[in-house]
């Protein structure tokens, strides 16, 4: 019974960025645009969570495996090999990227605790602002990631009411597996943000930058820099990559297939506030008195524990990147006195995505933007992870195989034709 404890205790531990990055994949702004997908498509739109899984576990399995192999985070290591120019171009994406989501977020945070707490919306926003802050800033790398961990749990409230309510099996079935596409802006701008909220530029420097923290609390990093790892290191990263970025994409089905059969299927095709979205969980608790308000609690619930893990993550990901490409010390290993300029940075974008919630944009509406910008910045960066990945000067033998190069091809093809496609309908009316 020991030795059996013993291996599962050796088996989760495994687990670190990729199940973390995973999780923060189905932020906020991930759930609004699932759920907008869901409500506005039904299940037509349900096989992209199909399709995006080895699109996902590619790119992000590059990423992570140019932060172990290289022991840098992915800005570090365009500046080592590429131009200026392509360094800042690629850094002042991902930030911009990750200062628009950071708002969008606490924006949804703040809307959704609403639904169940009578407090004004700009107590809410600088509340939960100064927490995010504080546990990002004030705890230690092996106590934050741990509380990461445990936050992913938040999404177990979309499966479960996948398997409660009366589902159209056959129905949902074929959805799964067979695309079906519609010619019109409307499709592609949608597709274009669950593409974008699903692979997202923020999530590459990320995965990277924690591969490092993750050699640095393991202590594999000896003197000069040199790596101490190994086949069997690659291994497990590669395991906690696809294990993060499985349980992300059941997630991403789950929530689409209950705003399609919940939302939908009553005729609310828009989701124009976070009560709107909140209906979708009404079934996991019709059966209990006051079925709407435990509605909103579960669903207030699961975006603010998905809003504490990815707004550290957008703010961790901008930090990483602006501090590798102008050499300052970096990580989330490091006290405060020690990396003030990292910490400076987590502090800013997340001072500037709050100051975005004063102009007055529609939260929920605010997540499906952002989740459209993203899917269109990623595009270059993914191009520039390929070439990475499979360089031998840099990677030397873990250099991208074939497969995995194709594959990330196809999700840089993917994407770059989701992006064009979304702009020449709109262009045409």
């Amino acid at each position: 019974m020991k030795k059996t404890l013993i291996k599962i205790k050796k088996f989760f531990n495994i687990f670190g960025p990729g199940v973390i990055t995973g999780a923060a994949d189905d932020d906020p702004s991930g759930i609004a645009t699932y759920t907008q997908t869901g409500a506005q498509f039904g299940y037509g739109q349900l096989w992209t969570a199909v399709a995006m899984l080895p699109l996902m576990v590619a790119i992000q399995e590059a990423c992570a495996r140019i932060g172990a192999v290289t022991g840098h985070g992915l800005a570090a290591v365009i500046k080592a090999n590429y131009s200026k120019k392509i360094l800042y171009a690629a850094v002042l994406l991902v930030v911009v990227a990750n200062t628009i989501n950071i708002g969008a977020d606490i924006g949804a945070v703040a809307a959704a605790a609403q639904l169940i707490i009578p407090v004004n919306f700009v107590v809410l926003i600088l509340g939960f602002t100064a927490l995010i802050l504080i546990l990002e800033i004030f705890t230690s790398y092996k106590v934050y990631s741990r509380i990461l961990k445990w936050l992913a749990l938040a999404l177990l409230a979309y499966p479960l009411t996948v398997f409660i309510i009366s589902q159209p099996w056959g129905t949902i079935f074929v959805a799964t597996f067979w695309p079906h596409v519609e010619l019109n802006f409307a499709f592609f701008f949608i597709i274009t943000g669950v593409l974008g909220t699903t692979i997202s530029p923020y999530m590459f420097f990320w995965q990277a930058s924690e591969e490092v923290e993750e050699e640095k609390a393991q202590h594999l990093i000896g003197r000069y820099g040199k790596l101490k790892i190994g086949k069997r290191f690659i291994r497990n990263l590669r395991l906690d990559n696809i294990v993060g970025m499985v349980f992300s994409e059941f997630a991403t089905w789950s929530i689409i297939i209950v705003a399609a059969t919940v939302l939908h299927h009553n005729g609310l095709t828009n989701i124009a506030t976070a009560a709107d979205a909140a209906k979708a969980l009404e079934p996991l608790v019709q059966t209990f008195p006051y079925a709407g308000f435990l509605a909103k609690l579960i669903f207030a619930v699961g975006i603010i524990g998905l809003g504490l893990l990815g707004i550290p993550v957008l703010s961790g990901s901008a930090a990483y990147a602006l501090t590798e490409a102008f050499n300052m010390k970096e990580g989330l290993n490091l006290k405060l006195k020690k990396a003030h300029g990292f910490y400076g940075v987590i502090t800013i974008a997340t001072l500037i995505g709050l100051m975005i919630n004063f102009i007055g944009i529609n939260p929920i509406k605010a997540l499906v933007f952002t989740a459209v910008f993203n899917g269109v910045a990623a595009v270059p960066l993914i191009f520039l992870i390929a070439k990475i990945a499979r360089n031998k000067k840099i990677m030397g033998e873990y250099r991208s195989g074939r497969l995995s190069n194709t594959v990330v091809w196809i999700t840089f093809s993917v994407m770059l034709a989701s992006a064009l496609a979304m702009f020449y309908t709109l262009a045409r009316g």
